[in-house]
């Protein structure tokens, strides 16, 4: 019988946006159910969200323990939360800047102290599995002598552009007054990108805010990873995981998905999710569009107006899921004058819903996304063509991939602002004809490699074995 003390135990630290958090726990579940022991830590804020919005359908002991269910069947999943520094009063939307000072700067202390009292756990933890945007990983993983693994949950092509940051200053497409708009063709592993599809924070004229300061600090952290586990496919991704598979040890596992795409036994969701399932099931196939702009970014009251009267002009039909902090956390009504009497019968709008739920459903025809990396995963997964809207981060390197790369969707924001004409001609050709066929047809072909990659000989299955074969090996290396 194997030695507990060879056994594998990961301590995984989730980043506290939703984003983050989903593709987190999915590859907590499965690394268990590979034979993993998994410590799995959220912050304390997250941890109350989480708890909060899912307390009318908890079980015993569900708020204190996400993984309760998990543990039922088996998986050997721990579960603890560390402070961000901040009460969980503190409105971390409203004031971004300083939430992220506090990541920056002091939650690693609580995070140092936590990992201090596991030293007596059994089995011993012995890697530390944490999202690339933490910029204190090597720190813990030196101190405390632990296989340092990092979690990238974005594209790998986000990866690499960030990853030669100092190619982009030297060739002043980032950090120079005068950016130039010519193409940028220098990045190992990347053929071409225009600057427009960089991600928004390499665009920014003013490059001396915390998240640059965040972003500098931790892909210089990243290079020490000993490892770096990617959300992606080899096979939608080649020649830039090849590029970066040159630098160091880099395994694209993904789309890390809940088991069966199912809703996932594990509390996922910051906010309380509607039941959406009759109300689609009273339309045709395909004949509705699903909107989302995801958990984190804000759109301008005024695009949101402009798509709430494209939707009206163009006659399809609709589901949005509007938070209600898309504008701000202090705005409270977001949507035009008396739009949501007008939209009865032809739209649903609903504050948050089970994404995975809505997107598998038949009557989804087109999917309005911020092209968040989660949900261009599972819009692929359901085969669902999409309409890009990027509003922050790698959002717009993501569309590029959706709309250029892989002819899956087409693009809503060719301007600064959109115009009510604009959505809704461009929601029809979506939806409806030629376009619209040729575009289903694509995305799945896109969905057969995700399939194949996960199937029992494919990519992401053998790149997660062979990632686990190299963390024992860096463990042993770490004992002697």
């Amino acid at each position: 019988m194997e030695n507990s003390h060879q056994k594998l135990h990961a301590l995984m630290i989730a980043y506290p946006l939703q984003g983050h958090v989903i593709p987190a726990v999915h590859l907590a579940m499965k690394l268990a159910s590979m034979g993993f022991t998994i410590t799995f830590v959220n912050t304390q804020s997250i941890h109350h969200q989480l708890t909060k919005s899912h307390h009318h359908n908890d079980g015993p002991g569900a708020a204190e323990d996400i993984f309760v269910g998990a543990r039922k069947s088996g998986l050997d999943i721990r579960y603890a939360t560390v402070s961000d520094g901040f009460p969980l009063g503190f409105d971390r939307s409203l004031h971004h800047d300083q939430f992220m000072e506090g990541l920056l700067h002091v939650m690693s202390a609580h995070v140092d102290e936590f990992v201090g009292k596991l030293a007596t756990s059994e089995p011993p933890v012995n890697c530390l599995i944490v999202d690339t945007f933490y910029v204190w990983s090597s720190m813990i993983c030196e101190k405390y002598h632990l296989v340092n693994i990092s979690f990238w949950t974005e594209p790998a092509l986000v990866l690499t552009v960030y990853y030669h940051l100092d190619l982009l200053r030297i060739n002043g497409h980032f950090g120079a007054i005068d950016n130039g708009e010519d193409a940028i063709d220098y990045v190992p592993g990347v053929r071409s990108i225009q600057r427009k599809d960089l991600a928004s924070y390499l665009q920014a004229d003013n490059t001396g805010t915390v998240v640059h300061r965040i972003i500098n600090e931790a892909f210089e952290n990243v290079k020490k990873a000993d490892v770096i586990i990617c959300n992606t496919v080899q096979e939608l991704e080649p020649d830039t995981l090849l590029a970066l598979q040159k630098k160091q040890p880099v395994y694209a596992i993904g789309p890390v998905f809940p088991i069966g795409f199912a809703k996932s036994p594990v509390a996922t969701s910051l906010w309380s999710e509607s039941d959406c399932t009759e109300w689609l099931s009273a339309r045709p196939s395909g004949s509705v569009l699903y909107i989302s702009f995801g958990s984190y970014a804000h759109a301008s009251k005024q695009d949101i107006w402009e798509i709430a009267y494209g939707l009206l002009l163009s006659e399809v039909s609709f589901i949005w899921v509007l938070r209600p902090d898309i504008v701000s956390s202090d705005e409270s009504e977001p949507l035009p004058p008396g739009f949501r009497d007008q939209i009865k019968g032809i739209g649903l709008i609903v504050p948050w819903c089970c994404q995975i739920e809505v997107l598998s459903h038949s009557s989804i025809g087109g999917f309005l996304t911020h092209c968040g990396w989660n949900s261009i995963l599972e819009s692929i997964w359901c085969c669902v063509p999409m309409m890009c809207f990027p509003l922050l981060t790698d959002q717009f390197t993501n569309r590029k991939l959706v709309v250029d790369d892989w002819g899956i969707g087409i693009n809503l924001r060719d301007e600064k602002s959109v115009t009510r004409e604009e959505v809704s001609r461009k929601i029809r050709r979506l939806m409806i004809g030629g376009l619209a066929d040729e575009l289903r047809k694509k995305v799945r072909e896109v969905r057969k490699a995700l399939d194949s990659a996960l199937g029992p000989n494919g990519s992401s299955e053998k790149n997660l074995n062979d990632f686990i074969d190299d963390v024992k090996v860096k463990i042993a290396s770490n004992k002697q």
